[in-house]
């Protein structure tokens, strides 16, 4: 089955200003995109509103978390239905930041992706194993894990609102990258656990994309790999190469 390519941003707590804010949107504005890949860019949420109304129409823009109640005494806490009120079609779940700084666990990343799903968001639901896993033979293990407890709460429809992204926590911001064939046999495996755990048809449909320290030098290596259907990019998303990487697949 053909998978529309897609990279994300994940700006993360950055940039530091609306000014510098305004500059990346007017790289991205400008630049020449492949129009075949779908663009998505997740800002901090105080830029969401303010970012989604000067950016082009063809890239979308996610929040970066949100939690499962639609309202209610949570301080700090920002809501899907809030979300679904302002426009905002995606938002990304499961970080490996929010996992290991703010101690979600799996099943609290399959509740907020429940409840997402369930307020018509689409879902970037992050995976990964730590260096220490990875070293011990955990990585199928671990994403397994961490994708099973998602599957419990999900029907097989919910998947087509789904990207997976496979983050190796160890590559993450580090400069180290996990090479194309570490992320094809993963994310491999990934489809896999899918195939048996959903369905053939959804582990075949399902867009599983790669992150962790993504650049314009690595990305059309990692995109020519069968099971590589994008990029979750971080630090990269805020520099002019951004654009490389999202025309990673232009001949």
């Amino acid at each position: 089955m053909s998978r529309q390519f897609f990279v994300g941003g994940n700006f993360k707590m950055n940039p530091a200003s609306k000014q510098a804010k305004v500059a990346l949107v007017e790289t991205l504005n400008k630049a020449d995109l492949d129009p075949n890949t779908e663009v998505v860019i997740a800002p901090p949420t105080i830029y969401l509103i303010s970012l989604k109304d000067i950016l082009r129409k063809d890239v979308k823009v996610s929040a970066q978390n949100c939690y499962c109640k639609p309202s209610g005494a949570f301080t700090g806490e920002i809501s899907p239905a809030q979300l679904v009120d302002a426009e905002i079609p995606y938002v990304l779940l499961g970080h490996s930041e929010r996992r290991t700084l703010f101690h979600e666990t799996s099943e609290l990343v399959a509740t907020k992706t429940r409840a997402a799903l369930d307020a018509s968001l689409k879902v970037i639901l992050c995976i990964g194993e730590t260096l220490e896993e990875r070293e011990s033979g955990k990585t199928t293990a671990v994403c397994s894990a961490q994708l099973q407890a998602v599957v419990d709460v999900l029907k097989e429809a919910d998947w087509s609102n789904v990207v997976i992204a496979y983050e190796p926590v160890w590559a993450i911001g580090t400069g180290k990258v996990a090479t194309s064939a570490q992320a094809q046999e993963t994310q491999a495996e990934v489809r896999a656990f899918l195939k048996k755990a959903v369905s053939p048809s959804v582990a075949s449909a399902i867009r599983i994309i790669y992150g962790g320290s993504v650049t314009a030098a690595n990305c059309k290596e990692l995109a020519t790999q069968p099971d590589v259907d994008g990029f979750l990019v971080g630090g990269a998303s805020l520099k002019p190469e951004f654009v490389d990487i999202v025309n990673a697949k232009r001949a």
